[in-house]
């Protein structure tokens, strides 16, 4: 039987799919729904478990915090006059990285730098693998301006604050300084920093990929200034006693000196001069020397200016009526196996001669007839040996040796200032007790609010008898006569000391003093003068530290608007 075929064609069934070709089939689409499930898992764990770890990382490249530097405290005198004071700066520091190396801009940028341009191509290189260098620090405002203004990238500032001494070198060594980062160094910078540096404080910033500056966004913490210092020192006076030490070290050749002025109520140091100094604001080619504050940290013997004040212990044992009269002759005295001697023999001389001709032949006769060791009692009363407690980081304690087993000789020495060290600090202020009916007041380079409680060292009658017995020391027929000040009664002491070397008493090698209190009626001012080493025929304290006291006493009196109250002859 056969098939019709209509239209000439035969019909056809679809060929069966291959078993291969669906396994093929299903394994794609599983691929395919893997990828997907695989990337959605990983949009939700960047999205939900990463975020945190992601956020900060983000704002680490966009949002910084940036220090906001705080204001150092000032300084300033007893009358509010400024001292020290911090005024901005700009440091500017660069990317080495991102600053290119287009020749010119190069050159534009080392010579608005101040700088060669192989120098900056050679700091450029050497920090070439870090993201961060200097370029200037502490430069004006004005200054830093100009070189931002030439948009070079990868050149950016940081704004600081830097020292300024308004009285440069006068009070150098008393102030001290800080470093390129405002920290104190020297002086009462240093003794004083915590409380003179501030807080800073923190701001949070918006910076783009270069670290340059987008958008303030807030402030995190504010910066707190320092807090200010009010010193005792009057300007007008340390002006005027540096000054006057610097012509006289001058003038004789000096290798320096020290005035120290102090206020004979209170204590307070109204002027502390030191020779030689440095000007602080530009430290290029200092001399060392310059930087010690020899009032406070430097120690030397004496000599005869610790004359009174043994005298004082004399007077006070109640051995010797006040007119005892002792024979000085023949100008010199054996005692132990060794000589002192005066300048000449000065015959018998009471209680008043003794320190007018300066016998050292006098004090030992009279000291070795005390029964006790009432001279180093007093002296260690008087503050030598001990600290000035001043705060003044360095300050000398000086030396006064225990009274343990020593011989005549040293007993004798102790009284005409030998056999012991002080500083210009402590000796002024063992002065102060003769000025202040007998109390001894502390020396304060702060301005205090109030006059503190002196300390009770000589008996207050003594006192009042030595200062009038100090005061014929300083008369037109003394040797101290170029310490008296036109108007106005002074007391005081003049001293020439040795000076010592490795080898012991170095050979025309001298130290000139002068202490004195002014006026006699009613005491002011306390002042210690030293000259170290004056060269030529005068060394003597009466004829190069004498005049010095006269100078600077009278203008501080004056300006102090002290009346005279010398009676007209």
């Amino acid at each position: 039987m056969s098939t019709e075929v209509r239209g000439g064609v035969s019909p056809r069934r679809p060929p069966p799919m291959a078993p291969m070709g669906g396994l093929r089939y299903g394994l794609m689409l599983a691929i395919v729904l893997l990828g997907l499930g695989l990337l959605v898992g990983r949009i939700v764990i960047l999205h939900v478990v990463d975020r945190p770890f992601l956020q900060g990382q983000g704002d680490a490249r966009t949002l910084r915090t940036d220090p906001i530097p705080a204001h150092r405290g000032m300084i300033s005198d007893r009358n509010s006059e400024p001292l020290a004071i911090s005024t901005p700066v700009v440091t500017l520091w660069a990317n080495p990285q991102d600053v290119p190396e287009d020749p010119i801009q190069r050159l534009q940028l080392a010579r608005a730098l101040g700088m060669e341009l192989d120098d900056l191509d050679a700091r450029l290189e050497r920090f070439a693998s870090r993201e961060f260098m200097f370029l200037r620090r502490q430069l004006t405002p004005e200054a830093a301006q100009r070189v931002l203004d030439l948009r070079i990238p990868g050149v950016y500032r940081q704004d600081e604050y830097k020292r300024y001494y308004p009285a440069g070198e006068v009070t150098a060594q008393l102030l001290g300084v800080t470093n390129v980062d405002d920290v104190g160094q020297e002086g009462l910078e240093l003794a004083y920093q915590f409380y003179l540096a501030g807080e800073p404080g923190q701001r949070r910033v918006l910076k783009d990929r270069r670290g340059r500056l987008v958008r303030d966004l807030e402030v995190l913490r504010e910066a707190r200034p320092g807090g200010e210092l009010t010193l005792s020192i009057d300007q007008r006076l340390q002006y005027m006693a540096y000054r006057e030490l610097k012509a006289a070290v001058a003038e004789h050749d000096a290798d320096g000196g020290v005035v120290v002025m102090m206020d004979a109520r209170t204590g307070e140091v109204l002027a502390m001069a030191n020779q030689p100094s440095y000007n602080p604001n530009n430290r290029a080619g200092l001399d060392p020397r310059g930087l010690r504050n020899q009032a406070i940290v430097d120690v030397f013997e004496p000599g005869s200016v610790m004359k009174p004040l043994a005298m004082a212990a004399i007077m006070e044992s109640g051995q010797f009526p006040r007119d005892v009269v002792v024979d000085t002759s023949p100008g010199w005295m054996r005692i132990d196996r060794f000589t002192i001697r005066d300048i000449r023999n000065y015959g018998r001389l009471d209680l008043a001669g003794i320190l007018e001709k300066s016998s050292n032949i006098g004090m030992s006769k009279l000291v070795l007839e005390l029964d006790d060791p009432l001279v180093p009692d007093l002296y260690r009363r008087l503050g030598f040996g001990q600290s000035p407690e001043t705060g003044f980081p360095g300050e000398s304690t000086g030396t006064l040796p225990a009274p343990v087993r020593w011989s005549r000789s040293q007993w004798a020495a102790l009284s005409y200032g030998y056999g012991l060290s002080t500083s210009a600090l402590q000796l002024a202020g063992a002065y102060t007790a003769i000025a202040n009916h007998g109390e001894r007041l502390p020396p304060s380079l702060l301005k205090l609010p109030e006059p503190p409680p002196g300390e009770p060292v000589i008996d207050r009658a003594v006192a009042h008898d030595l200062l009038r017995i100090m005061e014929e020391s300083v008369q037109p027929t003394t040797g101290a006569r170029r310490a008296m000040v036109p108007g106005y009664r002074v007391a005081g002491k003049t001293g020439t000391v040795r000076k010592t070397g490795a080898g012991g008493y170095v050979q025309n090698a001298y130290r000139s003093l002068f202490a004195g209190i002014a006026p006699v009626s009613d005491p002011r001012i306390v002042t210690v003068v030293m000259i170290d080493h004056p060269r030529g025929d005068s060394y003597f304290g009466g004829a190069v530290a004498a005049p010095v006291f006269s100078r600077v006493v009278g203008s501080a009196l004056r300006l102090l608007d002290v009346p005279p109250d010398q009676r007209s002859r």
